[in-house]
């Protein structure tokens, strides 16, 4: 049985790690608002402009002229993983889902004879990518210096894709993020970046004819580069509400146990302290009437 003096300590101890998880919980729950707005306002563009480019997708002729954000490389050999996360641990299953989902299209692909590598947004996937695909991080983009994600980051890692997809580095890129539901609940999603996706039971292409003004290449050229970084700062925003909600919900958790733990450790203590006073009063008792 512990002492009381240990017993003390740890109850002091636990306290003590309340005081940081409630810190910790007020932190999230302050910067919630904020970032679930920012996710909810960025999503009717960013789904709009994704149904648009999925639309003329199955709508254009692909021939060596069309851009490869549309067409792709011709090829679906090498798959390139997108996984976003975050740079903060103490947010639950947050980061785990996002990885376990990316891992799972990965074996998927690498089952069907595929080649897979990884371009890691944030670092807390990096460790996890890494035991399982050692050599197949492509390139690690770090976002630790980033408080709130902004346009120019989203479009700062389009451009590193773009560059990759013009070297023919990569055939098929896939996108990994959390979806914000609530502070309760954040969905995992997979989402194909690149080539853009062409909707379902469309892909033998659309009879529709497509008027361009002024022209479609001057179109494409703008809106598939848009694109391409208004569905990663989707993703971004959309990250950053579901981890705060995550490192809400986490430590709300911590600290109800913490609470229970010290009322437990509270009742061991008072049990232990009138324990040893009543053997106290024994010894007492008894050597007075040995007296």
């Amino acid at each position: 049985m512990a002492s009381l003096k240990e017993l003390k300590d740890r109850i002091g101890s636990v306290k003590s790690t309340q005081k940081i998880t409630k810190a910790k919980q007020m932190v999230a729950a302050a910067k919630l608002r904020r970032a679930q707005e920012s996710a909810e306002a960025a999503r009717p563009y960013a789904e709009r402009l994704e149904g648009v480019m999925s639309s003329l997708a199955s709508k254009i002729s692909i021939n060596s002229d069309t851009p490869k954000l549309l067409a792709g490389t011709g090829k679906t050999e090498h798959h390139l993983m997108v996984i976003a996360t975050s740079d903060r641990g103490l947010c639950g299953a947050f980061n785990t889902n996002i990885v376990k989902e990316a891992r799972q299209k990965a074996e998927e692909l690498i089952a069907g004879g595929k080649k897979v590598t990884f371009y890691l947004i944030g670092k807390k996937a990096k460790p996890a990518i890494k035991r399982v695909f050692p050599n197949s991080i492509d390139h690690h983009f770090d976002t630790s210096e980033i408080k709130n994600p902004e346009y120019d980051d989203a479009k700062a890692i389009a451009s590193e894709l773009v560059e990759r997809l013009e070297d023919e580095k990569f055939d098929v890129a896939w996108l990994f993020y959390s979806k914000f539901k609530s502070a309760l609940v954040q969905e995992p999603q997979t989402q194909q970046l690149i080539p853009v996706p062409v909707p379902e039971g469309e892909e033998g292409g659309s009879n529709a004819a497509v008027d361009y003004e002024p022209d479609e290449e001057e179109i494409l050229s703008e809106l598939l580069p848009r694109n391409l970084s208004i569905q990663l700062f989707r993703a971004l925003l959309e990250n950053a509400a579901s981890e705060q909600g995550a490192s809400m919900t986490a430590m709300d958790n911590a600290t109800r146990n913490a609470g229970e733990l010290i009322d437990k450790l509270t009742i061991e203590y008072n049990r232990s302290r009138q324990a040893a006073i009543t053997t106290e009063l024994v010894e007492i008792i008894s050597g007075a009437e040995a007296l």
